[in-house]
């Protein structure tokens, strides 16, 4: 009898055919682009094809990132992921399945079916695991014509990998772990975080291949065409490396599965890269949380492998689980798009260890701006946080509220970022630090007490609200004077520019306030929790009496004839605030049915663009589901169509489905918005995170 435990990891590898009856009733998704190893915003590596063999992988920013997977049976080479070698004909792609943590390809030809996952262990509630930077690259392999098929298969990582452009000279080198053979590359240069900015590839630490054993495995560090060709010639790689600094050189892996027949073979792979230190904080280096203890690549390669089965297993189960609760919370079309969202979410941050061992994690404003730590980028991705580890946001706002209680911040209201990834130095956005031109006041400090609130709310205790109360206080102060009719400034959607008694920029503030009431309940401060929750009840009602227009509320007090939608009001029942009748949002959802556009809800009447993010907010404002179907619709229909070919954008024409800016970034995480809207599904999953970390500080 075949052990449990190797049964199962067939099946896991073999995904692809245990998908549900209820995502057999679509046809499969086509997502703008595919999920292949997404770790940061460094380690984030796509394929921006239909094929995984119709074009080379890249990196999120859609610079060659090369990877290549190829097969040989009996004597023939086929291409199983990229455009190299030519000559090599790709094998039939049959099926490709998005789950959280596993990307599925199956292929068929020559006799046999083969299995490509790329599978890596985020688990959210797991930090140790999160936080590793490795992903396994799983083979499976079975005959289907009930012949046996000489099979070999291969994989190689291209030296772009670790270089920011392709003239920077790159590094190899090999060594044994635990008596098993290890490839190394890096750049020659090794200039850590010295560099800033948007449209950039890391060009320090070192990537690292390795196989889970080492029965049939021959590896070699050279040029990618003499390795694929002797890889063609032989099924195997040359004895010899090149350890040139050539751009053309990578890190090459064969492994000789035999004569397969109809019962499956599996193998994998390890692709990992320790970036050594990872974010510059306020002038002091930060290591990656993995590190904290001092552990290095050796550590990380050994214990990945020592755990693959059981990580293999408990990926399996949560995909399983989430995607079920997804189905129930919205239906299929809204659950893939969630799975797809799932890892791009996690890919635009990294988790490091502060000087104290605090957890800090970082995002990064991807095709925005480039900003880190940036807040308005925080507020639309805190759902999943909140979701899937609370401890996460409290993690993404402690830099935040620390850089707002230096003396070198000078303003009453909440900062915007700080700084250009992967330098957190102080806010580079509008005046920074200098004026308070094209800040984002009432937007920011809304933000942060919002999810402060929220924080403290599944958390059932507000004991890190305490510790920044006077910044707390001070921007509910701000909001007080400032919130009800804002004045010009920019929301989050900076891109439309300043907007003047912006009443969706209004509820925020109100709800803001409402939220800074809760934190004054919760800390035992009756007196002020009772007039800010008074003070928020009575702009409410103001605010229904500036905003109204007809049968809906209008765009901006003084703009007769306007709409937008009111993603804010979200919050309202989420925190249990109820500052607003629920009439409105009723209102607001009859009126958004009737504007919609092919791929979705504009933003507002001024264009056809919307953000992704929003339109899932919106909805979940919905009161039933067939309302909340109707406007989530539209944004997988986008998904599925978009000529734009990148990890999902955010920023989109609802008409021609045409990305208008940004790309794989975190925001994406607000789908899981819905899933808040269920008490017992949020309760469950951000309680199995806290029973984690109390059962790691036994």
């Amino acid at each position: 009898m075949r052990p449990l435990h190797a049964t199962f990891r067939f099946f896991a590898l073999a995904g692809f055919f245990l998908l549900t009856v209820a995502a057999q009733d679509l046809a499969p998704m086509r997502p703008p682009a595919v999920p292949l190893v997404a770790h940061d915003p460094y380690f984030s590596i796509w394929s921006m094809a239909d094929r995984l063999a119709g074009d080379a992988t890249r990196h999120w920013t859609g610079k060659p990132q090369t990877l290549t997977a190829l097969v040989r049976i009996d004597g023939q080479v086929y291409r199983l992921m990229g455009r190299e070698p030519r000559q090599a004909p790709a094998l039939e792609q049959k099926r490709l399945s998005v789950l959280p943590t596993r990307t599925i390809y199956e292929f068929a030809g020559a006799g046999v079916n083969a299995g490509l996952t790329f599978f890596t262990p985020a688990l959210a509630d797991d930090l140790e695991i999160l936080s590793r930077p490795l992903t396994y690259i799983e083979w499976s392999a079975a005959s289907a014509d009930g012949r046996e098929h000489e099979t070999q298969i291969y994989f190689d990582a291209a030296a772009d990998l670790v270089v920011n452009t392709p003239d920077q000279p790159a590094l190899s080198s090999r060594y044994q772990l635990d008596g098993q053979p290890v490839l190394r590359m890096g750049s020659r240069e090794q200039a850590v975080l010295a560099r800033r900015g948007d449209d950039l590839r890391i060009d320090w630490g070192y990537l690292y291949l390795a196989a889970d054993k080492p029965e049939g495995v021959s590896e070699a560090a050279l040029g990618r065409g003499p390795a694929q060709s002797a890889f063609e010639a032989t099924g195997r790689l040359p004895g010899s490396d090149d350890f040139s600094d050539d751009a053309g050189t990578g890190l090459a892996f064969s492994i000789d599965l035999g004569r397969v027949g109809p019962r499956p073979v599996s193998r994998y792979l390890m692709l990992a890269y320790d970036d050594l230190y990872s974010i510059e904080y306020f002038q002091r280096r930060e290591r990656p949380w993995w590190r904290r203890h001092g552990a290095g690549a050796g550590d990380l390669l050994r214990h990945a492998r020592r755990d693959h089965d059981a990580l293999l297993e408990r990926g399996q189960r949560f995909d399983d689980e989430l995607m079920a609760d997804l189905r129930r919370a919205g239906g299929e079309e809204y659950a893939r798009l969630a799975a797809l969202a799932y890892r791009q979410t996690l890919a635009a941050h990294k988790l490091v260890a502060d000087a104290d061992g605090a957890a800090l994690y970082f995002p990064k404003e991807n095709f925005s701006n480039g900003c880190i730590a940036t807040v308005d980028v925080i507020y639309p991705s805190s759902p999943f946080t909140l979701l899937f580890n609370p401890r996460l946001l409290e993690a993404q706002l402690r830099p935040v509220l620390e850089y707002a209680r230096m003396p070198r911040w000078p303003w009453p209201f909440a900062p915007h970022d700080l700084g250009t990834y992967p330098q957190a130095n102080g806010q580079v956005y509008g005046g920074g630090e200098r004026t308070q031109e094209n800040q984002m006041p009432v937007e920011e400090s809304g933000n942060m007490l919002i999810m402060t609130a929220a924080l403290a709310r599944v958390e059932a205790n507000a004991a890190f609200a305490e510790t920044y109360w006077p910044q707390l206080t001070r921007w509910a102060e701000y909001l007080k004077d400032k919130g009800l009719d804002p004045e010009n400034q920019l929301s989050t959607d900076d891109f439309a520019g300043h907007l003047a008694h912006n009443a969706n920029l209004s509820i925020k503030a109100i709800l803001a306030l409402g939220a800074y009431g809760l934190l004054c309940e919760m800390t035992g401060r009756e007196r002020e929790a009772s007039l800010y929750r008074n003070t928020a009840r009575e702009f409410a009602k103001k605010w229904m009496e500036l905003a109204a227009e007809g049968g809906h509320y209008r765009l901006a007090f003084d703009q007769p004839g306007t709409w937008s939608q009111k993603y804010n009001l979200v919050w309202d029942k989420l925190l249990g605030l109820d500052l607003f009748p629920a009439e409105v949002a009723r209102r607001e959802t009859a009126f958004y049915l009737t504007r919609q556009n092919a791929y979705g809800l504009p933003l507002d009447n001024r264009r056809d663009y919307t953000k992704l993010d929003w339109i899932l907010w919106t909805a979940t404002l919905a009161g039933n589901a067939p309302d909340f179907a109707k406007l989530a619709a539209p944004v997988y229909r986008f998904a599925n169509e978009s000529p734009s070919r990148v990890p999902l954008t955010d920023w989109y024409d609802t008409v021609t489905g045409k990305q208008q800016g940004f790309q794989a970034r975190s925001v994406v995480g607000g789908v899981f918005i819905k899933m808040l809207a269920d008490p017992e599904i949020w309760k469950k999953y951000a309680g199995r995170a806290r029973r984690a970390i109390a059962e790691k500080a036994m």
